[in-house]
């Protein structure tokens, strides 16, 4: 017999406005681990070198994919770690989590790191879901 898969946000003003949730609380469903992900190029090849927004949008496209196949979509996302190479991206990421999350937001760390895999990462996102 499956169990019900629930998820339950805990939410705070100054939490929705920095678009991440304190707490989500889960219960049954398949745990996702998702590898970190960073991108230097678009799906069509084209170069994301020095555009934030555009690897950002492009990593979540990504893992939307990966989740696809695990059966799950990106508002199975639970928690994510997302690594940022200049704190001056910070507010460009909680704005662009917000369009990607609508109202109900993964827990979340944000840390600036002193540089990723290759130069032209700006940042990268590691992340667990849970599925159905």
């Amino acid at each position: 017999m499956t169990q019900a898969h629930t998820r339950t946000y805990i939410k705070r003003d100054a939490a929705q406005a920095r678009a991440f949730s304190p707490a989500v609380i889960t219960q049954g469903g398949r745990i996702v681990w998702l590898a970190g992900q960073t991108v230097i190029a678009d799906s069509a090849g084209k170069s994301l070198a020095g555009d934030f927004a555009g690897q950002v949008r492009e990593i979540f496209s990504l893992i939307s994919k990966t989740l696809g196949q695990a059966g799950g979509s990106l508002k199975d996302i639970v928690t994510m770690t997302v690594s940022i190479t200049d704190a001056r991206f910070g507010d460009t990421f909680t704005t662009l989590r917000a369009e990607i999350f609508g109202d109900d937001f993964p827990a979340s760390a944000l840390i600036t790191v002193a540089g990723l895999a290759k130069p032209e990462m700006l940042v990268e996102v590691q992340a667990i879901a849970v599925v159905d």
